[in-house]
Formats: structure tokens, sequence, C-alpha cells
């Protein structure tokens, strides 16, 4: 263990033998951090918070501290952080409220660029992007792949959806449904990921059966409780349009149109 003199560990932390602290960093007494973490200098980790093995957090970043929510009274709710993370300068992340699961979660191989904020009760997958000063108000999910260019503010309660893209500086006040790219203020769809989808090895009949599928959400003027009467009679055929028409049902704030 690498902790250094002028950083502050409170007693009931528990730090993996070889994690790395440096000067000026605080350490709460309920926070955990695993194994081959590195903790640069001038950080405050608090709150119960679980930090999982091999993350990188730079320095000025808050991780874990009490949330911005004026319902919150000091309940020990948590923070979870998983694996191989990349939290860059100057992020905040916040811990959940007892209105929600009590819980915000970051998963794993995830990049929090410089100034991004984590509200209370989101929920990040796994190998996102947050660009800088990408914003998630409290409540917000974000599926696995998905990427927020710098800029973006997305509201309470919105969900993001799987390999989904939005442009830097978008307003998103609406669900993104999986593989979208979005973008605008307030941000509106424009077509699918493809490029992205590719870099990832999507296979071309996956491809083009999910532009079948957007087309059918987005280019036929259709409800979109139409839109799924038409795309759950094929989306068995390939897992992919399965995931984009399980995000359509699982929106509750309405599509991004």
């Amino acid at each position: 263990m690498s902790i250094h003199p002028q950083a502050i560990v409170e007693k009931g932390a528990k730090i993996a033998a070889d994690v790395s602290i440096g000067p000026w960093t605080y350490v709460g007494p309920n926070v955990e951090i695993g194994e081959g973490t590195v903790v640069h200098s001038h950080v405050v980790i608090n709150g119960h918070t679980k930090i999982g093995r091999h993350n990188e957090i730079f320095q000025f970043s808050s991780v874990g501290e009490a949330n911005q929510d004026r319902k919150y009274k000091g309940e020990p709710t948590r923070l979870e952080i998983g694996d191989h993370n990349v939290i860059r300068e100057s992020c905040t992340i916040h811990r959940g409220t007892v209105q929600d699961a009590g819980v915000t979660r970051i998963g794993h191989h995830n990049l929090l660029m410089a100034y991004a904020h984590v509200a209370h009760d989101c929920a990040v997958g796994d190998n996102t992007i947050l660009a800088n000063m990408a914003t998630l108000a409290g409540h917000v999910h974000v599926g696995d792949f998905a990427i927020l260019g710098g800029g973006t503010m997305v509201h309470q309660f919105c969900k993001i959806g799987q390999h989904s893209m939005c442009a830097g500086g978008s307003i998103v006040l609406k669900d993104v449904p999986a593989y979208v790219m979005a973008g605008g203020q307030s941000a509106t769809a424009h077509g699918l990921n493809y490029e992205g989808l590719k870099r990832r090895g999507f296979s071309k009949e996956a491809l083009q059966a999910l532009r079948r599928a957007y087309k059918v959400v987005y280019r036929q003027n259709f409800t979109i409780e139409q839109a799924l009467d038409q795309l759950n009679d094929s989306a068995g055929e390939f897992d992919e349009v399965q995931i984009f028409v399980e995000s359509l049902k699982a929106s509750t704030r309405g599509i991004v149109r």
C-alpha cells in the first residue's frame, strides 16, 4: 500500500494492500477501495462508497459525497463503482437517496472525462464514455457502450440506451433508445449510431435489421404503440432488434423523435 503521508485515511476505511493514494486526498471511514486502484492528489472519497479494482481517480474529484437532493436527510445511502474505470479531473459522483434504491452505481471500464457529473441514484453500465462536462441528473440510467458528448445534459429519470450516442452540447429531455444517435437542444434522433456499431463488430445483417426497425419507429409516422405492433413480429430474428424494442418498451418519459 502506498499512502502519501499528507493523505488522510480515516479509521474504518478498507483499503487493499496495493492501492496508491496521493497527497492531500481524504478517504472517509466508510470507504472501501479495491486492489490496484490509484487515487491521485486532492481527491475526496466519502460516504458509504465501494470502489472496485484497478480504477484511477484524478485530482479534485469528489466521489461518494452527499447528494444534492433537498429531500436527503443524511441517510446512509451508497455509491458503488466497479473495476477498471478512469475518473478524470474534477468529476463529481454522488451517492443515492432512499426515495430510489438508495445507491448510485457505475459499472466497469468506463471513462468519465473532466468535470463530468453523476447525480444521485444514477446507474451507469459498462464501457461508457461521459465526455468533458457531461451531466447526469438524478435517477438517469445509461446503458453499456453509450457515449455522451461534451457538455451533454440529461434530465432526471431519462434512460440512455446501450450503444447510443448523444452529440456534444445536447440537452436530453426524453429517453434515447438503444443504438440511436441523438443531438440538439432539446435532443432529437438523427439516425442509428452506425459507425460505432460497425466498429464494435455488429454484423451486416444485424445492422440492416436495425435500420429497418429504426425506419418503422422514425420514418413511418407511427405512434410508439403502432411501431411496437409492427416490430414485435420480427424482433425475435435478431437479438439486436429485440434490445432496441425492449428499450422502447422501457421508456417512461417518451423517446427522442
